[in-house]
């Protein structure tokens, strides 16, 4: 069982008396309030418990059952784990950042309940990366969906509204949208993938070397450097006049160098391999360089011959066959045909909210994405799953998620179809539809909220390394998004809960 073990409060400080700075006093209001949304609103508690779950589940053989201490310390560090990354993500701050605006901030030693009396332990950029991973994206889904729930439950008379809003959100009309998310990677140039690999080899080689598993080559340094000559050189060779011939003799270089560099690089791999034990090492500080050598020189023949067939070959390579980052093998070529942004890096991810902004559906795709249509019926159910079963009563999306088979398909459940058709003719019939002319005028906020939680909730690039830490930090920008626009409704006149400040 899950069951949360009651802590005694410990005495904490009074938060400082701040005078004549308006923004600050919004901000501290802000926190104030997510803090009772979090601690009356039941999603903290939520979170323990689905920590403690995960936790106990992490293992294949019977845990032992927690003792008192043991259990109350990692509820304590659950709950840091929420608020500090909350906090992190409202701010948009990195690790190391956050870390120091913690030490530095008595608000936010409040918000995340670290504000002893005796000292003050700010959790290090390491602490918090780990509070980062605390709870993995699948379990942490039910967390988003119980707050959800709570906001659409009405106030009767003899219990008011669970989370003190004034009313309850509409929870029956849904509005969906796709957007990329880009990956924290460079722009995929062939020869940069080159470049890449050899300070990949070069960086893990002298590292195996600094332990004393030497084989005999030159300092690896030099191979950087020349590698980085040969980038220059590459770069330059465009604004010269036989620019494509430059480019694939330049390219040629690279080649032949690569291929000293592998040499060397497999050769230390296994040396380290076969005698990590005359190193400082563990086996597994051990593995971790085997695994980074070991990603690059899979990926090495083939990320030449893509070099060789776009520049020496002159022949274009599908989307579906290239490598874009030789450190992130799940992010794909997504066209949309934006202004400023042709095509973009990364992961389709799905977004649909509610009319009050709640975002109430989400989704990172891992492969590549089908089109819009094709995603609409799983993510509307998804949305009556979270609801118990609950359908939803209208749907509204624009041209991508027409087609003949959504049409039918939400027909045969009953839900208002308010998505933009594609035929002139149809949407030219549609138009004359008040109802629908109202749920197209508020489609287009959902751009803005996805702009809005992108911009200031994801980050742009997403700075996670890895798919699934990609799906968590999207997760986390939910919550955090969700509790930003909590924070922000009315509330009821006479609050149900007050939060101690």
């Amino acid at each position: 069982m899950n069951h949360i073990i009651a802590q005694p409060l410990e005495l904490r400080p009074a938060l400082p008396t701040i005078e004549g700075n308006v923004d600050y006093q919004e901000y501290r209001r802000q926190l104030l309030r997510i803090h009772e949304l979090l601690l009356h609103g039941g999603a903290e508690a939520d979170f323990v418990r689905a920590a403690l779950a995960h936790w106990r589940a992490q293992t294949t053989t019977p845990l032992p059952k927690l003792s008192l201490t043991q259990q109350q310390k990692f509820q304590l560090h659950s709950r840091r784990a929420l608020r500090c990354n909350i906090a992190r993500t409202l701010l948009g701050e990195s690790l190391r950042g956050m870390s120091c605006r913690l030490a530095d901030s008595p608000l936010l030693q409040w918000f995340c309940q670290i504000d002893q009396l005796d000292a003050v332990r700010v959790p290090s950029k390491s602490t918090l990366d780990r509070y980062a991973h605390w709870l993995p994206a699948g379990p942490f889904d039910a967390v988003i969906h119980a707050l959800l729930q709570r906001a659409g439950v009405a106030a009767t008379a003899t219990a008011p509204q669970p989370l003190g809003l004034a009313e309850a959100q509409d929870l029956d009309h849904y509005f969906v949208d796709t957007t990329a998310a880009k990956a924290n990677i460079h722009f995929p140039v062939d020869w940069v993938l080159l470049r890449d690999a050899t300070r990949t080899l070069m960086k893990a080689t002298l590292l195996i070397r600094r332990q004393g598993l030497v084989q005999r080559m030159r300092p690896p340094a030099e191979f950087l450097t020349a590698m980085n000559r040969l980038a220059i050189q590459m770069t330059h060779a465009r604004r010269k006049a036989d620019s494509q011939k430059q480019r694939k003799a330049v390219l040629r270089q690279m080649k032949k160098l690569l291929r000293v560099v592998r040499d060397h690089a497999q050769r230390h791999r296994d040396r380290l391999d076969e005698g990590w034990r005359e190193t400082e090492w563990t086996r597994a500080q051990a593995e971790q360089v085997l695994r980074r050598l070991d990603g690059v020189l899979a990926q090495l023949p083939a990320a030449i011959q893509q070099a060789h067939e776009r520049i020496i070959g002159e022949r274009p390579v599908a989307n579906a066959e290239k490598i874009l980052s030789l450190y992130e093998p799940d992010v794909h070529v997504l066209v949309r045909g934006k202004a400023g942004a042709e095509v973009e890096f990364g992961n389709t991810l799905l977004l649909g909210e509610l009319p009050s902004g709640l975002i109430v559906d989400w989704q990172l795709y891992r492969d590549q994405a089908p089109a819009d249509s094709r995603l609409l019926s799983a993510s509307v159910r998804r949305v009556q799953a979270a609801r118990g079963g609950r359908a939803v009563a209208a749907v509204t999306g624009d041209r991508g998620f027409d087609s003949a088979a959504n049409t039918r398909w939400l027909a045969s459940e009953n839900i208002t179809n308010a998505i933009c058709p594609r035929a002139p003719a149809e949407l030219a019939e549609r138009l004359r539809d008040e109802e629908f002319c109202q749920s197209q005028r508020r489609r287009g906020q959902t751009e803005g909220r996805i702009g809005i939680f992108k911009n200031q909730f994801l980050g742009r690039p997403l700075r996670a390394k890895s798919f699934g830490h990609r799906q968590e930090s999207v997760a986390w920008g939910v919550l955090t998004h969700n509790l930003w626009v909590l924070a922000r409704l009315p509330q009821a006149a006479e609050p149900a809960h007050r939060a101690a400040a």
